[in-house]
C-alpha cells in the first residue's frame, strides 16, 4: 500500500490537471488495503472528455498507470450526485472521515427522500460530527446513498455517536427512515497527504 500511495502522491498532479479531486482517503476500518476517492465533473460530457484526455496523456500513462496497474487488485466506480438539499462541505482542520453507505428500498428519493433527509438533519443538529456530503448513485448500485462525515478523531466520532443514540430527535428520525433501509455499512477513512479534504 505504501508503494502505491507514494507513487500516487508523486504523480497525482498529472491526474488533477484534467479534473478536480474532491478527496482521497485510505480505509482504516471497514476494509483494508483500499483507497476511496471522489472526483468532480460538471457533466457526463466533461467526464468523457477527461477520460479521452487521460487516454492520450503520455506522462500519465508512463509515469503512473503503467507502474500502478500491477499493484491494483480490484477497482470499482460509481457515478453519484450531491443531493439537492446538501452542499459539499469541507473540514477546517485535519481529522478522519466516516463514509456510511445506505442501500435503500427501490423507488428512489420520491419514496424515502424526506425521511432520509430528516434522519441526516437530526444527526447534524447534535453537532458531534460535520456533514461533508450526501451522494445518491446514478450509475452503479441503484438506490444507494453515501453520506460522508468529518470528525476530529475516531474517539470523538464514537462518543458523539453514543450521545446521538440517546437523543430522542435522532432516535425518532432514524425510526422513521429505517423502514426504507435494506442494508448499510460504514468505513473509517483517513485522508492522504494529497487529499484536498483533510
Amino acid at each position: 500500500m505504501k508503494e502505491f500511495l507514494d507513487l500516487t502522491n508523486k504523480n497525482i498532479h498529472l491526474r488533477t490537471a484534467h479534473s478536480p479531486l474532491v478527496g482521497y482517503w485510505t480505509l482504516e476500518l471497514g476494509g483494508l488495503n483500499k483507497t476511496f476517492h471522489i472526483w468532480k465533473y460538471e457533466s457526463f460530457a466533461q467526464r468523457t472528455a477527461v477520460r479521452t484526455a487521460l487516454a492520450n496523456d503520455q506522462a500519465w500513462k508512463e509515469k503512473y498507470l503503467s507502474q500502478m496497474l500491477p499493484m491494483l487488485d480490484k477497482q470499482e466506480n460509481e457515478i453519484a450526485y450531491l443531493v439537492p438539499w446538501c452542499e459539499l462541505g469541507s473540514s477546517e482542520k485535519d481529522g478522519v472521515y466516516e463514509l456510511v453507505t445506505f442501500n435503500m428500498k427501490p423507488g428512489g428519493p420520491a419514496v424515502w427522500g424526506q425521511s432520509f433527509k430528516a434522519a441526516i438533519n437530526a444527526h447534524v443538529k447534535t453537532g458531534y460530527t460535520k456533514l461533508i456530503g450526501v451522494f445518491h448513485t446514478e450509475y452503479g448500485n441503484l438506490n444507494r446513498v453515501h453520506v460522508l462525515w468529518w470528525s476530529e478523531s475516531p474517539d470523538s466520532r464514537a462518543s458523539g455517536r453514543h450521545y446521538a443514540h440517546e437523543d430522542p430527535r435522532v432516535v425518532a428520525a432514524v425510526r422513521e427512515s429505517v423502514q426504507f433501509l435494506e442494508s448499510q455499512q460504514n468505513c473509517l477513512l483517513v485522508p492522504t497527504a494529497f487529499s484536498p479534504l483533510k
